[in-house]
């Protein structure tokens, strides 16, 4: 089996900037905005249901789903990762494991929603990635993923500016590939074929791209620090929109 290189800590530049962190930190409010949208249109009750967080780095988004009230462990398949999760855990209750989202080390049937994070885009083998969601999924559960369009504007951000250009890398080169990057219609066939039947997508992006321009050569520089990120690119949803780089979207175990 052969995946994307799984990296925890990108230290080129100051500060040893992690992307996928930053990306964490930037995407929490939507992905979690998102999931109480997810969460309203299958009745499903948080404080009753078992989560897997899949691609988890530093647990930002366990951590989140945690204080929602669902019983969450979070998978990732970088020790350094897994490391550094545990040492920013508060309490909440999150098992942190190190494991390969196309060879998950858990049982099937033991989740009531599996969220696939910053996993989707640079894996291989996106379909085990799939395949293993849906087996560990109870029947009716939720599979909830962000993942980046194939788009030119999609490209130029992120095989250009997140991982090419000097002033706003914050990427290794090679985390992103075009080849990984699907559109929502082939990810929507791919989940049908293993019994995940695809109900919703949404678009979002920063409110201003300039924030998100500023912000990137702000943290690369190392005059912003990552708990500045958030508010300063301020990352909204786009329901009826045409995802131009990235969108949520949900599917369904049959």
């Amino acid at each position: 089996m052969t995946t994307a290189p799984h990296i925890a800590l990108d230290s080129a530049g100051p500060g040893a900037v992690d992307g996928r962190h930053i990306r964490a930190l930037t995407f929490q409010s939507v992905r979690l905005e998102y999931l109480r949208h997810v969460l309203s249109e299958l009745s499903l009750a948080a404080a009753d249901s078992r989560a897997l967080v899949v691609g988890s780095g530093r647990g930002v988004l366990a951590r989140g789903l945690a204080q929602l009230g669902f019983e969450v462990s979070a998978a990732d398949p970088s020790p350094a990762a897994t490391a550094l999760a545990l040492d920013a855990d508060d309490g909440l209750g999150v098992t942190y494991l190190t494991t390969p989202a196309e060879e998950l080390d858990l049982p099937g049937d033991s989740f009531d929603l599996v969220y696939c994070a910053d996993t989707l885009e640079i894996s291989e083998r996106p379909d085990l990635v799939l395949v293993e969601a849906a087996r560990v999924l109870r029947p009716g559960g939720a599979f909830v993923y962000d993942t980046v369009n194939r788009t030119p504007v999609s490209r130029l951000i992120y095989l250009g500016a997140f991982q090419a250009f000097p002033g706003t890398r914050i990427m290794p080169r090679g985390r992103y590939a075009a080849h990984r990057l699907r559109r929502p219609v082939e990810l929507a066939e791919s989940l049908d074929r293993v019994g995940l039947s695809a109900k919703d997508i949404s678009a979002f992006k920063p409110r201003d791209v300039r924030s998100l321009v500023s912000a990137t050569r702000g943290r690369r520089r190392g005059t912003l620090t990552d708990d500045q990120l958030p508010e300063l690119v301020d990352m909204v949803l786009e329901p009826e929109g045409s995802p131009l780089v990235t969108y949520l979207g949900y599917a369904v175990r049959e």
